[in-house]
């Protein structure tokens, strides 16, 4: 029951990382923009929080936990919104090819936060010497009120806030999308771009909209990394990268709905961690079962395909830009 208990935990905390990704692509995709730079902006988000607090608790001759942890959230949607308006300005302006843009702001990301990371790094000693500690305590703070329940409480009140706010976010987007005038606006952006602007609805407006903040979203999952998963400090091992991949995975996975992110996110997590809890397993064998995540994927996407359930689809001008005067 122990190693039960603890691959569940392992697998909400991963879950969490890939989850933020996913949501802000979730909101992105639905208005038709394929951003596949959400890498590159979790690492945008990731090093913009973790530089914000550094230098923050650096100059404060008594750096608050809570100070600390605004200042990086604001900075990591900043600039993670940032990344998205650069995408946005990109593929609906200029009408760059969607695609391509995606994957070279991954790589602008991944560049520019490695490369702030490097000089984080110098500046605090060293490589392996950032330390924002304070505010790493307070973004893993978690209510002890309820170590009461055992084993059950662990599981449930054992992680910090950000672990619940993308459940809640996650709530909010799946009634947003499906119960609100504005997500059925969105919706219907993607599915039809022409006809949504021929009935008045502004286009342009929404896809900037849509693909800034879900680029904030997604951007949290780089914080929530670096503030809660690495403790507060950075790592150049790629991971954010990998991260960033498996939350673009489990968009397909969650066939496009945010409720449904939620535990996939985290049978995400139970899957690439459940070597961990299996012993005799050799080299080959734990790099098979990362893998899980991704063959898990493919398989839900060739079922959707077989199905071809409407709701189960992308948005169907997904990747495709919008000319209005073609309509």
């Amino acid at each position: 029951m122990t190693q039960l208990i603890s691959l569940l935990t392992n697998a909400i905390v991963f879950g969490t990382v890939i989850l933020y990704g996913a949501l802000g692509e979730i909101i992105t995709e639905k208005s038709g923009n394929l951003n596949l730079g959400v890498p590159g902006i979790m690492y945008l988000g990731g090093i913009a929080g973790l530089a914000a607090a550094f230098f923050y608790e650096m100059h404060a001759a008594a750096p608050i936990g809570w100070v600390g942890l605004v200042i990086s959230f604001l900075a990591a949607v900043a600039a993670s919104m940032l990344g998205g308006l650069i995408y946005a300005f990109l593929t609906i302006t200029l009408r760059a090819n969607q695609n391509v843009t995606g994957l070279t702001l991954t790589i602008f990301g991944a560049g520019l936060a490695n490369l702030f990371g490097g000089s984080l790094n110098a500046l605090a000693g060293g490589v392996g010497q950032i330390s924002v500690a304070v505010t790493s305590r307070a973004y893993r703070a978690y209510s002890h009120t309820l170590s009461g329940l055992g084993q059950v409480g662990q599981l449930l009140f054992s992680f910090g806030f950000m672990a619940y706010l993308a459940i809640i976010l996650a709530v909010l987007a799946s009634w947003f999308l499906n119960r609100s005038r504005v997500g059925l606006n969105l919706r219907a952006v993607g599915e039809d771009p022409a006809t949504a602007d021929a009935a008045g609805v502004n286009v342009i407006r929404y896809k900037y909209l849509a693909t800034c903040v879900g680029a904030g979203i997604s951007g949290l999952g780089g914080l929530y990394y670096a503030m809660d998963y690495i403790k507060g400090t950075w790592s150049t091992d790629g991971t954010i990268e990998a991260l960033g991949w498996l939350a673009v995975a489990l968009v397909i996975f969650a066939t496009w709905r945010p409720a449904r992110a939620i535990w996939s996110a985290y049978l995400f997590g139970v899957l690439y961690w459940a070597y961990n809890y299996i012993s005799g397993l050799s080299r080959a064998s734990i790099e098979l079962f990362k893998m899980l995540p991704y063959i898990v994927t493919i398989i839900v996407l060739v079922a959707v395909s077989l199905r071809r359930s409407k709701e189960s689809q992308p948005p169907k001008s997904l990747g495709l830009s919008y000319f209005r005067e073609e309509r």
